[in-house]
């Protein structure tokens, strides 16, 4: 009877649905993707010029905030909104400061961060799918392929940081011609996966690599001073202002649609 009572135990917990633990990706994904990694520009700006922390302890200051929002990710068995982007926030502000630091503190050219980031990245990518045999974001739920994701999540961030100040900055294009560029090309990404049937999860990478140096150069457009080629709101009223745009999303998403997705049946 007792072997009877497990079996059938075993049997439901086999059953059990697995879900994921990142959201679906939907319009509003990207529209607070994108809202999220012109924050990251722009806030790193903020801690580190307006409030004066300078560069290093803004970066150990960030990242311990990074480290416990992700850890509180961790312990989530699905997706949860708020808990998910404020992660996705603070791995866009620490991305920023990691690039930084390496070009102003460190002396790294923008070309070599680049290069380097883009190596890295590309070997993550090869790491997940040597281990899991799939890039797709629709099947994270163990916690080493949420590592790889998380991993990625901030190649790209600190990669988008120095491609776009290399095209805004380094070869003079300027930021709002770089972010139409990267729009350009992002909109290329779209066409041929709609049109030419482009690999679904070779599209959404691109596109997700390519939206954060596309957010850098408008958030920089937004909060540099006009004789810098930019808007002149400053980091301070661009966060404020993206961020409310962020929480206003959330709210929506939270209350219109439910993004939680199972990623597959055990069993």
């Amino acid at each position: 009877m007792k072997n009877s009572q497990a079996d059938s135990v075993s049997g439901l917990q086999a059953d059990a649905p697995v879900h994921n633990r990142v959201p679906k990706v939907t319009v509003d994904f990207w529209l607070i993707k994108l809202l999220a990694v012109t924050v990251g520009e722009t806030a790193a700006d903020f801690l580190n010029v307006n409030l004066g922390l300078g560069l290093p302890a803004t970066s150990v200051i960030m990242s311990g905030f990074l480290l416990a929002a992700l850890l509180l990710q961790f312990t989530q068995s699905k997706y949860v909104p708020w808990i998910y982007w404020l992660a996705v926030v603070l791995i866009s502000v620490v991305g920023t400061l990691i690039t930084d630091n390496l070009v102003d503190n460190l002396g790294f050219s923008l070309q070599a961060c680049t290069i380097g980031f883009s190596i890295a990245l590309a070997a993550t990518f090869a790491a997940w799918f040597a281990f899991e045999k799939t890039l797709s974001i629709h099947t994270i739920y163990t916690a080493r392929r949420e590592v790889f994701y998380w991993l990625t999540i901030l190649f790209t961030f600190a990669l988008g940081t120095a491609a776009g100040d290399l095209l805004a900055e380094g070869l003079g294009l300027g930021y709002l011609q770089a972010g139409l560029a990267y729009l350009a090309l992002i909109g290329a990404i779209t066409a041929a996966y709609y049109l030419f049937k482009l690999n679904g999860i070779l599209a959404f990478w691109l596109a997700y690599i390519f939206t954060r140096p596309m957010g850098a150069s408008f958030g920089d457009l937004f909060s540099q001073p006009v004789d810098a080629g930019g808007l002149g709101f400053g980091t301070t009223i661009t966060s404020l202002l993206f961020l409310g745009g962020i929480v206003a999303v959330i709210i929506y998403m939270q209350l219109t649609h439910d993004d939680d997705e199972l990623a597959k049946t055990a069993g």
